[in-house]
């Protein structure tokens, strides 16, 4: 039905719109600014990539409510086969758009690995990952954690109930591979914080050696979001740290068990966001600002009446073309609970955010945290300014382009003035929730940086 009304819309009767809309005009003021509107777009006919990953959730709403429809865009979404391949494809402008990892376009335009311009003026989601590991690493972590009084571990759990397994595998000359999506992504510079908050470290990159491994206590490598489950339990990789469903999928299948949410990492971490490349922007201003009203109506659409749109929203995304999980597979995370250990479902309403806090607002301040982990984990090798870091953050990040898109919806009446951060200057107020208790204030990355007891810092470099 999704392709059917789709080509309906676009070919069968592409021309019978356009002529009806300007018979309307002759007689309807509200029809003849809706033709003026539409006329307007540089383009209309787009195609956005994504990977099947539940937080592509908004661009599958705006689709299937016709929120792209609204603002006179015919899209096409499709999955893509990894990250880099997404990437690509938006900078060779296959692609017009897409869901990508937060990190890929400060990667991208800073030119580790791919060097292009890639911005992004929406912020796709905040939480939405987690950290699994197989039965039998839990089976030997289980005796270090603390149990409540319910006879349940105690959460948030620890990377210091791993490292004596680690270390075990060390003196055993044993590698300990764990799995991440990307070397750019929100997964790899979580697993590396959780890891390291624990004592364990997680290995430097270099200019000479991007395997991210150097000095390394757990060897972190690449393997893309669906193949999580099926890596862990062929024994190749210890754990791993993913989107949704790949963790409850390791709980529903009996392989693994997800030990620690992002949520419980970096409380309301921003996650994915929607990348374009820059000179895509610059030759379709009005097109890009037209996306972006779709996309922040569809996760005000998400989050609406305390997420009584969420079940839903699971149907949309287990379908095939969207992300192809079962429904309960999908629900387990995107209703409000999570599943650890099987049968341990807990309530984490913020497993998923789409809307609420600001969630969709792309701030300067979450774009510098990104680059702290690089330079922490020595994908920038030398020493920056904290100028240098505000500097990136602002030619990536675009809340211009997202608050030009808002203001129109608040004048439509499609949102309320409560809804958005009107007055920041793009900084969020220092965050104290994550794991190891350090504050992050993103207006001073260098001294952040200073705080940690594993990282680059200052001059540091890595030969």
């Amino acid at each position: 039905m999704k392709k059917n009304r789709k080509t309906f819309s676009k070919r069968n009767i592409g021309g019978m719109f356009k002529s009806c809309l300007a018979g309307l005009a002759l007689t309807m003021a509200g029809s003849l600014t809706a033709a003026h509107a539409v006329e307007e777009l540089e383009k209309d006919e787009l195609k956005f990539g994504f990977i099947k990953l539940t937080d592509m959730a908004p661009l599958a709403v705006a689709y299937e409510k016709g929120f792209f429809e609204d603002e006179g865009l015919y899209v096409t979404i499709e999955p893509q086969a990894n990250w880099k391949v997404l990437l690509d494809r938006v900078i060779d402008g296959e692609l017009d758009g897409a869901h990508m990892l937060a990190g890929q376009p400060l990667g991208a335009t800073i030119g580790f690995g791919t060097k292009a311009d890639i911005i992004t003026a929406f912020s796709m989601d905040l939480n939405g990952n987690a950290i699994t590991v197989s039965n039998d690493i839990w089976a030997e972590m289980k005796p270090n954690i603390p149990k409540g009084a319910d006879g349940k571990p105690v959460h948030p759990i620890s990377a210091t109930a791993l490292k004596p397994v680690v270390d075990r595998y060390k003196s055993e000359g044993k590698p300990f591979n764990m799995g991440m999506v990307f070397p750019v992504s929100t997964h790899n510079y979580e697993l590396r914080y959780w890891l390291a908050a624990g004592g364990i470290h997680p290995g430097y990159y270099s200019k000479t050696d991007i395997t991210g491994q150097i000095d390394a206590d757990a060897l972190l490598s690449v393997t893309p979001p669906p193949q999580m489950p099926s890596t862990l339990e062929a024994g190749t990789i210890y754990g791993y740290c993913v989107g949704e469903p790949w963790n409850q999928q390791a709980v529903f299948k009996g392989i693994g068990v997800p030990v620690v949410t992002d949520y419980e990492i970096w409380k309301n971490n921003p996650e994915k966001v929607f990348g374009v490349s820059a000179e895509w922007a610059e030759k379709n201003p009005n097109t890009h600002k037209a996306v972006i009203k779709a996309l922040i109506r569809a996760a005000q659409w998400l989050d609406a009446n305390n997420d009584a749109n969420r079940p839903e929203a699971v149907k949309i995304l287990s379908q095939s073309e969207y992300v192809g999980a079962d429904y309960d597979v999908i629900a387990n995370s995107m209703t409000g609970t999570f599943e650890y250990e099987k049968g341990d479902k807990r309530d984490l309403p913020d497993f998923n955010v789409f809307y609420r806090y600001f969630a969709t607002y792309p701030y300067y301040s979450d774009a510098i945290w990104y680059l702290t982990q690089m330079r922490r984990w020595g994908q920038i090798t030398d020493e920056k300014s904290d100028q240098w870091f505000h500097d990136i953050a602002k030619k990536v990040y675009r809340p211009d382009i997202y608050l030009a898109a808002a203001k129109e919806l608040l004048e439509e009446g499609k949102i309320s003035k409560a809804d958005m951060p009107w007055d920041t200057d793009g900084y969020r107020e220092p965050q104290t929730h994550f794991i190891d208790n350090i504050t992050f204030d993103g207006r001073t990355p260098n001294a952040y940086l200073e705080k940690f007891n594993i990282g680059l810092k200052g001059k540091d470099t890595v030969k």
